[in-house]
């Protein structure tokens, strides 16, 4: 009951409240940022597809830690989660300096990707440490994407995407670790198409 209460407070922080980061972001910024509208344009786009992830992040791995009833397992997804709120703050911080807002389908993408984290989760130990494997690579290979992306003169939303890309990595290691299995090759193929689709509607909406 308590895991259950914990995951609705996620849900209700996640989506309602403002996030608070532990630290500040530890990769610095190479220079003040200066941008146009165009660029500013473009860069709000990005950030709120990051922040459309880190919302995803928060219900993943809050369903996942509802799911296992391995206590060692628990904890390493509630660590997990606790990065990513950080990311969370930051992209939400950085849209507001853009003078943007974020995503209006949040709710619509966190319980999507709250359904996706149980049924891993119910699948067993391996199969969801799996799933994280494959979710924070893809996540990385995006974000990766997303520092080609950026304007070069963003040099503050360039400094987030370079954190987050270290941490979503070290995740994946993480639980490559902890004795996750690889995915089959259709299953990442889902995985990647239904990630194409969010990253596109949240751009825009």
């Amino acid at each position: 009951m308590d895991a259950l209460f914990i995951a609705a407070d996620t849900a209700l922080r996640t989506l309602f409240a403002k996030p608070r980061a532990s630290a500040a972001c530890a990769t610095l910024p190479e220079g003040p940022t200066t941008l146009n509208d165009a660029e500013r344009h473009k860069a709000a786009g990005l950030m709120r597809v990051n922040h459309v992830g880190e919302v995803c992040a928060q219900a993943l791995y809050a369903a996942q830690a509802l799911a296992t009833s391995n206590a060692d397992l628990r904890r390493q997804f509630n660590q997990a989660s606790a990065d990513e709120l950080d990311h969370l703050a930051w992209t939400a911080e950085r849209l507001q300096e853009l003078g943007a807002r974020p995503s209006l389908l949040n709710p619509l993408w966190y319980a999507g990707a709250f359904g996706l984290g149980l049924l891993a989760g119910r699948m067993g130990e391996a199969i969801s440490l799996g799933f994280v494997v494959e979710t924070e690579t893809q996540v990385g290979a995006h974000l990766k994407s997303h520092l080609d992306a950026l304007p070069a003169g963003d040099h503050a939303s360039r400094a987030i995407v370079a954190q987050m890309h270290d941490d979503e990595l070290r995740h994946a290691r993480e639980a490559q670790a902890a004795g996750a299995v690889d995915l089959p090759l259709p299953v990442k193929h889902l995985m990647r198409a239904a990630a194409k689709v969010m990253t596109t509607v949240a751009e825009r909406i």
